[in-house]
């Protein structure tokens, strides 16, 4: 990023409220436990999107905390 002249614009977003309707929050049936005893038992995600210039380029990160260096990246733009 240094070499092309860009920078991190962070946002600062508050936490998900739960307005007692339909939430879309879920549950956090992990509460941080994320040792896993066999292969696909917990997974582990992150979605973000990034503006790019031929438009928003949605990312997905998906992980199997057994194997933390297999790592798949899926996008779409």
């Amino acid at each position: 990023m240094r070499i092309n002249a860009l920078r991190a614009r962070p946002r600062r977003r508050g936490k998900p409220k739960d307005d007692r309707e339909r939430s879309v929050i879920a549950d956090n049936i992990l509460d941080r436990d994320l040792a896993a005893d066999r292969p696909n038992h917990k997974w582990l995600a992150d979605f973000t999107y990034i503006w790019t210039a031929e438009g928003w380029l949605y990312v997905a990160v998906v992980l199997d905390p057994l194997f933390p260096a297999r790592r798949g990246l899926v996008h779409e733009g």
